[in-house]
């Protein structure tokens, strides 16, 4: 049997496209947001970065209205990385902060605000892996009462926020993290907060501490979730980045096409995961042109097909097509539909020059119409013992979406 969700993890399953973004000291370095690790830096010499990390380019609603304008609905900033270095006020916990930084200034503060303002939901990343505090490798429990005490600040300083997006266990898989008091202090102050502590590369999807609210699946295609017998509804998410990189890499030119991104979108949503999309600001907390734009192509594409995004959830109905699948919301099915041509002339159009009909199987609810959510067109289909055949017409020329969406009515 299958467990009812919670109402925050439903609500959080509605979300379904989020943006991530890892900002912190390291983008000064344009080398990746593990250069410190990687490339063997000293710290007495890396923590000087601080003296520079000014955030003059930050503009908090700017950078939220990028996330919104993509038909984003939460974003999850990197409040401290493994580098140790927090964009929140510690309240006195340490110095090493953006308060005590060039940029003088509580940026997680300046975050929260604009995403209230625009009716985004604010998450917080939070390292448990430190390369700064001495403690990680020396008394370990000292240093979890630090980490606790840290996340206590966040959920205590900036109203009411979406959730704790952990990373660094398993550097440590060995270790008790005492996990229980971590996610214990979180229910108390934030008690409708989602929390996702990271499997990493190596474990993809695998289920944690019973407090864990999504599983992640990072920087691979999210598998269906096998929830039958669970004692709790568990929701999953994917986390991907633009091009190679989580931090900026400013020579990272490999960055990943709107068809690639808007495929793995709609690959995510079909077995119910939400996508967590991953932007790198610049030193002081610009957005390059090239991410803004790769953004707003994602936006163009929601506001044709958004609602099937929200609104769908997984249906079992296969396809000749592979790719092709269904979502079903309480009164529609959602059919994507990969591999479309488009029509017009032969001389200047690419790809398949004409019509196709597509067979679903599993199809058991009665359609009354299908159209394209684009241009509202009225499509043929036939309905018979579960198969369900739908004759999807052509992109008009001057259109091409990558993946289309029609909307069925179910009688």
């Amino acid at each position: 049997m299958i467990p009812i969700p919670e109402k925050r993890i439903s609500d959080f399953e509605k979300m379904g496209f989020g943006m991530f973004a890892h900002w912190g000291l390291y983008s000064q370095l344009g080398a990746g947001e593990w250069t410190y690790h990687i490339h063997k830096r000293e710290m007495s010499e890396y923590e000087k970065l601080k003296d520079t990390f000014t955030a003059e380019d930050f503009n908090a609603e700017e950078f939220v209205l990028t996330a919104k304008n993509a038909g984003c609905k939460y974003i999850t900033l990197t409040t401290r990385h493994h580098e140790g270095f927090s964009l929140y006020d510690t309240k006195g916990l340490c110095d090493f902060d953006a308060p005590h930084s060039a940029a003088k200034r509580d940026l997680i503060r300046e975050f929260v605000d604009a995403c209230n303002k625009y009716e985004i939901v604010p998450f917080f990343y939070h390292t448990t892996l430190d390369w700064y505090n001495k403690d990680f490798d020396g008394d370990f429990d000292k240093y979890l009462e630090y980490l606790r005490k840290s996340v206590e600040i966040l959920c205590t300083n900036y109203g009411k926020i979406g959730g704790l997006w952990f990373d660094g266990n398993w550097s440590k898989a060995d270790a008790d993290w005492k996990e229980d008091e971590l996610y214990a202090t979180i229910r108390k102050h934030q008690p409708d907060a989602i929390i996702v502590n990271n499997t990493g590369l190596d474990a993809r999807g695998v289920l944690g501490n019973p407090e864990i609210d999504s599983v992640t699946f990072e920087q691979g295609r999210p598998e269906p979730m096998q929830r039958d017998g669970m004692s709790k509804y568990i929701a999953a998410e994917m986390c991907y980045t633009l091009n190679d990189h989580w931090g900026i890499g400013e020579n990272d030119f490999n960055y990943k096409s709107p068809a690639q991104l808007i495929e793995t979108l709609c690959a995510c949503r079909k077995v119910g995961a939400n996508l967590l999309l991953n932007i790198g600001p610049t030193a002081q907390g610009g957005i390059e042109p090239i991410q803004k734009a790769l953004m707003e192509v994602l936006g163009k594409w929601m506001k044709l097909y958004g609602e099937a995004i929200y609104e769908g959830k997984p249906h079992s109905a296969t396809c000749s097509n592979e790719k092709n699948f269904v979502l079903k919301s309480d009164d529609s099915l959602y059919f994507f539909i990969h591999s479309l041509g488009i029509g017009g002339d032969s001389h200047v159009t690419v790809g398949q020059d004409c019509d196709s009909d597509f067979i679903f199987d599993g199809v058991s609810e009665k359609i009354a119409s299908v159209e394209w959510m684009d241009n509202g067109e009225s499509l043929e289909f036939t309905q018979k013992d579960g198969k369900f055949s739908l004759y999807a017409t052509n992109y008009p020329y001057g259109t091409s979406t990558c993946v289309r969406v029609a909307k069925a009515k179910i009688k």
